[in-house]
């Protein structure tokens, strides 16, 4: 739960739906220093971004959840590390065992499934009933939102494949060419920042999603459906931070994807005006746009927030700051098990593809459960009711830092 500005009272590892699920004790510590204050030289990106790489499990011995060992006058950092250290072995075991399907085959698969839906969305659209039409407009616009979140999500963190070379592919194409907007820019705030200072103020603490000046109902209903036109207008913005190659493919790609999508709409779907043809391009590039800014802010927003010269080790810091969704059908296809029920699992090892990070969540959440650290859940809708409850406190002021002043 989030702790209110000034509160004294010691959060304790509290699940968000209520549930205590852990005993690390934090307190607010008041205003947080200015924003886009850079890390201490000293502090290490301990996400690893885009980079936790499964390796060989250590020894042939099974591993248990016995608890890492512990000696006599042993600094807690170095229990944090062990405790990071034993639930990777265990993930590691259970990667390396996972056949090449299971650890990308169905992620490419569903991938693959959506493209081929595109001819018969685009063909619906000819039809001039309603019921073709609308099918049509839901088939494109869950396809765009497989491509262009759960695509371009698995491609920022090389999860596709097991070659950087074809990674670096597959982000242009995912990220560039189906989401306009830039791969550079897109993996350095996301890979980088948001997953290696996850929840630190100034750095991944999910403020870029934050639009003060709008009110909570328009922001949470209205402004969504400004994101097509949006996107790649930030992308231009950021491209003045890239090369001028990079930026020259970024924008070639960003034309081509949005012209090839309008080309369509009017030779294949027989759209008369091009105004209609935009529309309907902003129609079917929108279907999904509530539900993907709605979970972009539940699952940080709200929680634990830190300084970032006293952000806690990997695995508290993850399991604070990172809450998991319910499985949803369409979100589960659309955006990625790593982006709704296994969020957590994601950002404590972030180069898995969604199969794997699903594979793998009994194991993370019942080590959690039992070295008594948070493994936070809630649900879509007590979420929403929390930000519209709560709206100014979370979305308009300065988060205040937390600080765990003792792990039990």
């Amino acid at each position: 739960m989030p702790l209110e500005d000034g509160d004294p009272a010691r959060w304790r590892g509290q699940q968000v739906n209520g549930e205590v699920s852990g005993t690390p004790q934090l307190r607010g510590t008041g205003d947080p220093p200015p924003w886009g204050t850079p890390a201490p030289d000293g502090s290490r990106t301990e996400a690893m971004a885009e980079g936790w790489e499964p390796g060989p499990a250590p020894g042939d011995r099974d591993v248990t959840f016995g608890g890492a060992p512990q000696r006599a006058g042993q600094e807690p950092w170095q229990r944090e590390e062990a405790l990071m250290g034993e639930l990777s072995e265990l993930v590691q075991k259970v990667v390396k065992s996972s056949s090449w399907w299971e650890r990308h085959g169905v992620d490419i698969s569903i991938l693959t499934c959506s493209f081929l839906l595109l001819p018969a969305g685009f063909l619906c659209l000819r039809s001039a009933q309603a019921i073709p039409f609308l099918v049509g407009v839901l088939t494109l616009g869950v396809v765009h939102h497989t491509l262009t979140v759960k695509g371009s999500h698995l491609a920022s963190h090389n999860a596709l494949t097991e070659s950087k070379s074809w990674g670096k592919v597959w982000a242009i194409f995912f990220i560039e060419l189906c989401s306009a907007f830039t791969a550079e820019q897109a993996t350095y705030n996301h890979v980088k920042i948001h997953h290696g200072y996850t929840n630190v103020i100034g750095l991944g603490d999910s403020s870029t999603w934050k639009v003060p000046f709008l009110n909570r109902y328009i922001y949470m209903f209205i402004a969504p459906l400004a994101v097509p036109i949006i996107t790649p207008l930030v992308a231009l913005d950021l491209l003045r931070n890239v090369e001028w190659k990079a930026a020259l493919r970024t924008l070639c790609c960003m034309f081509l994807g949005l012209y090839c999508h309008y080309w369509l709409l009017l030779h294949v779907s027989g759209f008369q005006s091009p105004w209609s043809a935009l529309l309907c391009m902003l129609l079917t590039r929108s279907l999904l746009a509530h539900p993907y800014i709605h979970v972009n802010i539940f699952q940080h927003i709200g929680l634990p927030m830190f300084a970032a010269d006293r952000k806690p080790k990997r695995i508290h810091l993850m399991s604070l700051g990172v809450l998991n969704l319910p499985r949803n059908a369409l979100l589960d296809w659309s955006f990625g098990h790593s982006l709704i029920s296994c969020h957590v699992e994601h950002h404590l090892f972030p180069g898995l593809s969604d199969n794997m990070c699903l594979k793998i969540k009994p194991i993370v959440s019942q080590y959690l459960k039992q070295k008594k650290l948070p493994y936070n859940e809630d649900t879509y809708t007590s979420r929403l009711w929390l930000f519209l409850r709560r709206y100014e406190e979370l979305m308009v002021h300065a988060p205040p830092i937390t600080e765990l002043v003792g792990i039990q």
